[in-house]
């Protein structure tokens, strides 16, 4: 039987989310991959015990992760019953609706019906009563942005959910949506964007309107599907994501002058004593504006490397010039 170390609240860093009493860890696990049936079992409820033991108390889902659909969140549901039943009030799970998720008019995007049926369905898989955190996964162009958060309003209501979020809404969607929430009483709690060194849109807008609004902020994706680790210093190894059929990493895009960046980013990582990943990670929660900065795993290994970037965190001008000379280019 698991038991969880009695020193995991000790070196991990936990940032308040925006005006909320939540806080964060620093980093948080993502189950978007390595967490579905081609995936050992006693490997994900490895990953899941080391991420405790190390801090990680926030689980990141959504409806659609596996692969296949719903399978992470129905792996998330046997590791909680089998390891975790006691450490319930420990842990943050959020989960999400808007993408694709079954056939028909109500199976994704953002109406009332889709998106409370959506959590119904999410917590039979999960086990759970209730998530911690409840998004909108990406903003509807055809359904009333009123519904979409009345429908976040009323999970709460339900007791379904403890905290809403959105996810992908652009500066100003984000507002009207803290405002609509901000009416019926459930304030915005987080944005989840995509950033990373190489992505940096959030820069344009979303960062300061999330200040404004004193709403958190938890980054996706902030090693860039891998591209920001070693995996691809050399260029494209046969087994990585830019090799296969992946949607998310196109290995047209990993071209020799962008591996030569890597390589700079790279010293500059070395020099800091931190491997790249490490560096990236650092990097985007500088300065404490990103409340948290979700991880993937395929190994507790891995989990473990990407913890200890939180040993060091501060960067100085010259590193973020450097840094900004590369990746602006």
């Amino acid at each position: 039987m698991y038991t969880a170390h009695p020193d995991r609240y000790e070196a991990m860093p936990y940032r308040r989310t925006g005006r909320s009493g939540l806080q964060l860890p620093a980093l948080s696990l993502g189950l978007w991959h390595n967490f579905g049936p081609d995936r050992p079992v006693a490997t994900q409820r490895a990953i899941l015990r080391r991420a405790f033991d190390l801090g990680v108390t926030h689980f990141d889902l959504a409806n659609n992760y596996g692969p296949p659909p719903g399978a992470a969140e129905s792996a998330l549901g046997e590791a909680l019953k089998a390891d975790f039943a006691q450490y319930r009030d420990e842990l943050v799970i959020s989960t999400k609706a808007g993408y694709l998720m079954w056939p028909g008019p109500y199976g994704e995007w953002g109406s009332r019906k889709y998106l409370l049926s959506s959590l119904d369905q999410s917590l039979k898989r999960m086990g759970l009563d209730y998530v911690d955190i409840f998004y909108s996964h990406r903003p509807d162009p055809d359904t009333p942005l009123e519904e979409t958060m009345g429908a976040l309003h009323s999970a709460v209501q339900q007791g379904k959910a403890l905290y809403v979020g959105v996810s992908n809404y652009s500066p100003e969607q984000t507002r009207e949506a803290a405002r609509i929430l901000g009416e019926l009483g459930t304030p915005l709690l987080i944005h989840q964007p995509r950033y990373s060194m190489l992505d940096r849109r959030p820069e344009d807008g979303l960062l300061d309107t999330l200040d404004e609004l004193q709403v958190g902020s938890i980054a996706y994706s902030p090693l860039e599907q891998g591209l920001l680790t070693a995996r691809y210093l050399d260029g494209i190894p046969e087994d990585s994501r830019a090799a296969s059929d992946s949607p998310f990493l196109d290995s047209d895009a990993v071209t020799e002058e962008l591996v030569g960046r890597l390589r700079a980013l790279d010293d500059i990582a070395k020099s800091r004593g931190q491997s790249l990943a490490q560096m990236a990670l650092a990097w985007v929660l500088r300065g404490g504006r990103v409340t948290s900065a979700l991880v993937g795993a395929s190994s507790p290994q891995q989990l473990e490397d990407s913890v200890a970037a939180i040993g060091n965190l501060d960067f100085d001008a010259e590193e973020l010039a450097r840094i900004d000379a590369l990746v602006q280019q």
